[in-house]
């Protein structure tokens, strides 16, 4: 019997021994690479197998003009035992067979036998590790994939370098769809520029008129408007031989869908204004059934309609934009309302496109601690049958862990059953080294402290609304001791403490913006602080810290003229405020302090601003006595992408009895329409000093958002921090 079952082990061990493939040996190549079908994802796929060989043996591999000899890696071919994009690893009999089953598997393929068998890591764009070796052996196996989603992109700063792109197998919108069409295309397809003025009548109609604009929507139930469409597709497709999908979808904006009696009569139908573009891109899909086409549910139109289904070939990019962060989508109202639009959209069709949001968009480099969040979220969007998937994250460099955020979202879309823990293990043992664990207690630790704090986590926050939570003192404190531990475990390697600077840019960055909200502290070490944020933002290659233009220096320049503590010569500092009329409801409850309490307002509209929507306003500074003063000045916030312009103008009067006053002054902005966040003062300064006890402020609108912007025909908001009398 023992020699039997020496037998069995040894013909075992042999039948081992035959199925693998030794592709090196002492240095030197035991196997050739041969490509079974020339084409460009397959010669890639060869180019990058020989890269890496060579990169961890200093070894290329031949390339066999035969495909029928041994000791061959035959990369090519396809394989029905998986999906698109998903691929086979076949290795027996002295062979190995990497097969896809359509778009770029073999590419893929080869990226998972390079991290699987030889240990290759892919941390970011140029950053990667190999293992040196003479001896290279493919063991014997049988190994299929096929995505969790057919397409799968983020916006990592990774995807400028295309191995790396290989190995985390993301896709690109202008790869699929013609002519880079794939959002907001309206005015890409039909210009207001070209057809505005002679045919008003193709665009929205709400509030009485029609809306040409470069960000107005069309009329969807207008014959003609269709039948120009059609003929722009077809010139689109006819120019762009090979592609197959484009995007038919709503300019950005919310709430300026076409309400005229035809349109509002579909929608209230319909129970949604998605109903009218269901309808209008059906009628597109009939008419050219070979190709695809995709269109937004977005902002008015996540909601799905009641009776129109989509065709199979209508393509649903869903948007989860209002929904908050801090749990899973099922689990916060915001989220609840996406959830119903998904499920619905899922009853009606197989065919969705999610486009879903993970970081802090007006704060880039900020804590947003959503890790936990992002396996539940991508189960739940497959589980409702979508098969695409954009989760944008801003990835520039310096961004919340910018490079794990990337990796784990890359192999969640691939995967979407993967373990997230070890997922963070593996890469930021490999990334950071020995500063991993304290990294690991830091991303854990303000995950706890969200969730314990209850508040939102939010696309568009400000990390002064944390410092009560997540952000306070204490925690503070906390984080800041574990970057000293990381920094001092990896002190002695300049990549790797480079590294978690990088990562602890963030934690600078709120310490900052949380100090601002203060007239107290040591304003030497506050320069200090900023000149170090500075320094390290710009090794880090940060390239702006908004989703609107706002670079490191741009920030700190800013932050030493505005938000320094010193003394103040401000003659209103604490000086009552009287309003003729009150702001928008939200900012009420801080107006009584807000313009004269000292402290400068940030780009995020939600603290130390007060604003008032689609009105002027006016209101009275009681500085209690009379003073002498030169100069008054009213602080506005510009910030387009939040529909904030600056006020149209901003008047000044005087007065010792708070009735009879005086003007001293108007100053007028100029229209602006740059996107990047801003701050302006409205000053006028008199050439000899003026006495009064009051100052009245007239601040008046722009009215409605202008046609070039995206709230077209809606009105601007306007917001203020501090009156200044000087």
């Amino acid at each position: 019997m023992k020699r039997l079952l020496l037998f069995a082990v040894v013909i075992l061990a042999a039948m081992q021994v035959s199925a693998q493939l030794q592709v090196l040996k002492n240095g030197k190549p035991r196997a050739s690479i041969a490509i079974v079908e020339e084409n460009e994802v397959n010669r890639d796929a060869a180019l990058l197998l020989n890269k890496f060989v060579e990169r961890m043996s200093g070894v290329r591999l031949p390339i066999s003009l035969s495909k029928d000899k041994k000791n061959l890696i035959l990369i090519g071919g396809t394989t029905d035992e998986v999906g698109e994009d998903g691929f086979v690893i076949d290795c027996h009999d002295g062979r190995l067979y990497i097969k896809s089953g359509g778009g770029k598997g073999a590419l893929y393929g080869v990226a998972t036998l390079l991290e699987n068998e030889l240990g290759v890591r892919y941390y970011a764009a140029g950053e990667w590790t190999v293992e040196q070796r003479t001896d290279i052996t493919i063991a014997g196996q049988h190994h299929a994939e096929t995505p969790s989603f057919r397409y799968r992109q983020t916006q990592s700063y990774g995807t400028e370098d295309p191995d790396y792109v290989a190995f985390y197998r993301l896709k690109e919108p202008k790869e699929i769809f013609a002519a880079n069409m794939w959002v907001h295309t309206f005015n890409q397809i039909l210009p207001a520029a070209v057809y505005g003025k002679t045919h008003p009548e193709y665009y929205s109609f709400f509030n009485g008129v029609r809306h040409p604009g470069a960000h107005s929507q069309w009329c969807l139930t207008n014959p003609e408007v269709f039948e120009l469409v059609a003929a722009k597709i077809d010139s689109i497709f006819k120019a762009n031989p090979g592609m197959k999908l484009i995007s038919v979808s709503q300019n950005d904006g919310n709430g300026t869908q076409c309400a005229c009696p035809e349109c509002k009569a579909v929608d209230e139908y319909e129970g949604s204004p998605s109903g009218n573009l269901v309808r209008f891109l059906n009628k597109l899909a009939q008419r050219f059934p070979d190709k695809e086409f995709s269109t937004l549910a977005y902002l008015y139109s996540m909601q799905p309609p009641k009776h129109t289904k989509p065709l199979p070939n209508v393509n649903i990019m869903l948007c989860s934009i209002d929904s908050k962060r801090e749990v899973p989508l099922t689990e916060n109202a915001s989220g609840r309302d996406f959830v119903r639009a998904l499920t619905g959209w899922g009853r009606i069709s197989d065919n969705i496109f999610v486009w879903d949001y993970g970081i802090n968009f007006d704060n880039l480099v900020t804590p947003f601690p959503n890790f936990h969040v992002l396996q539940p979220n991508m189960k739940l969007f497959k589980e409702n049958h979508a098969t695409m998937l954009f989760e944008q994250v801003a990835g520039f460099r310096g961004v919340d862990f910018s490079e794990l955020r990337a990796y784990m979202l890359s192999k969640l879309m691939w995967n979407v059953e993967a373990d997230t823990d070890s997922l963070m293990h593996t890469f930021l043992d490999g990334y950071y080294g020995k500063a991993a664990p304290y990294l690991y207690r830091y991303l854990k630790m303000r995950e706890g402290a969200l969730l314990g704090s209850g508040k939102d986590l939010w696309i568009y926050d400000s990390p002064v609304s944390h410092k009560e939570g997540m952000l306070r003192p204490y925690l503070l404190a906390q984080y800041d001791e574990l970057f000293d531990q990381a920094e001092a475990a990896v002190a002695g390697d300049e990549t790797l403490l480079k590294r978690v600077h990088a990562a602890r840019l963030q934690q600078q960055y709120s310490k900052l913006e949380i100090e601002r909200t203060s007239t107290e502290g040591d304003r030497e070490e506050r320069i200090r602080e900023v000149e170090l944020f500075r320094q390290r933002g710009n090794e880090a290659g940060i390239k702006s810290l908004t989703e609107r233009k706002n670079s490191v220096d741009d920030y700190c320049d800013l932050y030493l003229e505005r938000f320094l503590p010193g003394i103040s010569n401000n003659l209103a500092l604490g000086a009552q405020v009287n309003y003729k009329n009150l702001p928008e409801y939200r900012f009420v409850p801080i107006s009584a302090t807000a313009l004269t309490d000292g402290l400068f307002g940030g780009a995020t509209y939600g603290e130390s601003w007060v604003g008032w929507v689609g009105e002027d306003a006016e209101l009275v500074v009681d500085l209690g006595d009379e003073q002498q003063f030169t100069t008054v000045r009213t602080d506005c916030l510009h910030n387009l992408g939040a529909w904030i312009f600056l006020p149209k103008s901003v008047s000044y009067a005087i007065s010792s009895d708070n009735v009879n006053f005086t003007d001293i002054g108007t100053f007028n902005f100029e229209e602006d329409r740059d996107m990047s966040p801003k701050y302006r003062w409205a000053t006028v300064t008199l050439p000899q000093a003026v006495s009064a006890r009051y100052v009245k402020v007239n601040l008046k609108t722009i009215g409605a958002c202008p046609d070039w912007h995206f709230g077209v025909g809606y009105d601007g908001y306007f917001f203020i921090d501090e009156i200044q009398v000087k």
